[in-house]
């Protein structure tokens, strides 16, 4: 190949001395004749072009790299730092060398696709790591948004097990008002079982979730990230305006500010559509499908048996349950990754807990245990309690005194605890119940509630996740289609 200098030099040769011939010039530069005869040809130099090429330690992840930019829209430096992360050995600069690459990369053109009100919602998640407690911590944030009014609901978890993501879409759902004709997913293995053309399968769960809402689901093609494009433009957003140099007390203090950030957002004026999200909100709400009247855990639960001293199981892990569920089969949901929550077989909250790191950690609330055997006290600070609560019915306490003369303060005591669980109408009911059928005891007492009414939530918290936690009380579950077992979680 001819060098640009030789190129260079030769014409200029030729061009200062024109009947200079070529076996002249070529020993003149000693090069061959041949050399000479090209380079008087050729208008332009032959520019050496190098091979492209991909750094070795790049290679397994191209992939990701391209999806981090062009799906995530993320940053180079973001980018960059996941990379390492996930065990990139490889020079800051081959990286940026690539990535200069696909951005010079055309990009790809397509229509903006307006949909109707209730037409459509997209959803997706993104991972974040942020600083709470002082300690770096993976948080892996859900947004969901409604297609015609761009208003969005963002949910954040400690993991993307598949319960999380379903909590995550259910709460979409419920924070919008409506369910919308179809929801637009990526091809997580939470949604989708085969993501071939050819042999294309949803997830079973998946499909029994939507079966419940009434909506229709469909998916991002792969290599189609725009077919979602809402849900991904609220990423970029959420990490420049609240992730980006914020650092938080606990995982409540980010899941609250989260909520305020989703109030903000909400409220601007949306730069495509020139509107405000909740303003039009309440044009696409008349045209959703209603919620239903239950919500949906029919997803991959594990059972439990209390023990005897009122304990659970649960990955390594022991937690306590009220005392008047020892011995009995309870179920237990993992919430926004951070929360075991205990049920009993009539689908009634009976326990919430923090989950704990580690392994052989048992985890008490010591409120479970209070009224056990027999530590409420004498029968007259018990019948005030109860005449404090439920006055106007001392015939009750007449009645049960006369009935179990033995051991009265005891199922009084039982009593007390067991209505703590319910609305006081609920419990004044039960009592006009026992007077009816002239039953005093705690069993009647205990057998009535579960068979009639629905439990109230009594736990402490911040009231703003408590008020969230309120409102799941109602759910669809059959323990018959779980085995009794110890077990893990199912991840995405």
């Amino acid at each position: 190949m001819i060098t640009m200098e030789d190129w260079v030099t030769i014409k200029n040769l030729k061009a200062k001395n024109p009947k200079m011939g070529t076996r002249t010039i070529a020993k003149l530069l000693g090069i061959s004749r041949n050399t000479v005869k090209r380079a008087l040809k050729q208008e332009q130099p032959v520019r050496y072009e190098r091979k492209p090429s991909i750094n070795a330690h790049l290679k397994p992840f191209v992939d990701l790299i391209d999806q981090l930019y062009w799906q995530k829209k993320l940053s180079g430096s973001r980018i960059l730092k996941e990379l390492r992360s996930k065990g990139f050995k490889g020079s800051q600069s081959a990286f940026y060398r690539y990535l200069a690459k696909i951005k010079s990369k055309q990009s790809k053109f397509y229509q903006s696709y307006e949909t109707a009100p209730g037409e459509q919602s997209q959803f997706d998640w993104s991972p974040y790591t942020v600083t709470i407690d002082q300690l770096l911590t993976r948080v892996y944030v859900f947004s969901y948004i409604n297609g015609f009014s761009r208003y969005t609901v963002f949910e954040a978890s400690l993991s993307v097990h598949q319960s999380s993501v379903f909590e995550a879409l259910e709460n979409g759902f419920y924070e919008s008002g409506g369910v919308p004709e179809r929801v637009q997913t990526d091809n997580a293995s939470c949604f989708v079982k085969n993501a071939s053309k050819t042999h294309f399968e949803w997830n079973s769960h998946y499909l029994a979730f939507c079966g419940h809402f009434g909506f229709r689901p469909t998916r991002s093609l792969p290599g189609h990230p725009w077919s979602k494009g809402k849900v991904e433009k609220t990423f970029s957003y959420l990490e420049n305006h609240f992730i980006a140099a914020n650092q938080f007390e606990s995982f409540e203090d980010f899941y609250n500010r989260l909520k305020q950030f989703q109030d903000v957002f909400n409220k601007r004026i949306h730069q495509t559509t020139k509107h405000v999200p909740l303003k039009s909100l309440e044009k696409e709400k008349p045209l959703f499908i209603p919620l239903p009247k239950q919500r949906y855990v029919g997803i991959k639960q594990e059972v439990r048996k209390a023990t005897s001293d009122c304990l659970i199981s649960f990955n390594g892990n022991r937690y306590s349950v009220p005392w008047m569920f020892a011995t009995r089969l309870v179920w237990i949901k993992v919430s926004h990754g951070y929360y075991l929550e205990i049920y009993s077989q009539e689908n009634r909250c009976i326990a919430r807990h923090k989950l704990v790191t580690g392994k052989g950690q048992v985890i008490i609330n010591s409120e479970h245990f209070k009224g056990n055997k027999n530590t409420h006290g004498n029968w007259k600070r018990l019948a005030l309690m109860f005449n404090q609560r439920y006055p106007g019915y001392q015939q009750f306490l007449d009645k049960l005194q006369a009935q179990k003369r033995i051991n009265a303060r005891y199922h009084l005591g039982r009593i007390l605890d067991i209505s703590a669980y319910y609305s006081p109408e609920q419990v004044v009911q039960t009592i006009e119940a026992a007077l009816e059928y002239n039953v005093f005891n705690f069993f009647f007492f205990q057998g009535y509630l579960e068979n009639h009414f629905k439990q109230d939530i009594q736990v402490s918290g911040n009231p703003d996740l408590l008020k969230q936690f309120k409102q799941k009380t109602s759910v669809v579950r059959n323990l018959k289609e779980y085995a009794l077992k110890e077990g893990g979680s199912h991840e995405c």
